[in-house]
């Protein structure tokens, strides 16, 4: 299966969809832009597509509703979390400005950007 994402007119991504492989091929060998044609068959020819890979083997991170496509690079990148985050460009993910401390049983950790810091947050295990 190939997936596809739909962007809109600043690289927002609007959604992504899920087409047959089969969609893809041109003489036996799978084109972006045969599948391209196949989405704005489905969802007009004025709509916007690139690939994106479920696995992230290529433009670094698999699509999502929000996500936005840096042409330049030919990246997804998540949207921004924190006014403090920095992205990683060989990632394109946010980094917190300092690393999340290790896990430890019972607990998760939660950004604190007013205070920029990590807080130790108890899981509740009551069912």
């Amino acid at each position: 299966m190939a997936h596809f994402a739909e962007i809109d007119e600043n690289n927002i991504v609007k959604r992504v969809i899920v087409i047959a492989n089969e969609e893809l091929l041109e003489d036996g060998v799978e084109s972006e832009k045969r599948g391209i044609r196949f989405c704005q068959s489905l969802y007009g020819n004025d709509t916007r597509w690139v690939q994106t890979s479920y696995n992230g083997n290529f433009r670094k991170n698999y699509a999502g509703k929000g996500y936005y496509y840096d042409e330049q690079f030919k990246a997804f990148r998540p949207p921004k979390p924190y006014p403090s985050w920095k992205l990683d460009y060989e990632t394109f993910r946010w980094l917190a400005p300092i690393p999340m401390p290790p896990n430890e049983e019972g607990y998760i950790w939660r950004w604190g950007e007013e205070n920029q810091e990590w807080i130790k947050v108890v899981i509740n295990n009551d069912n």
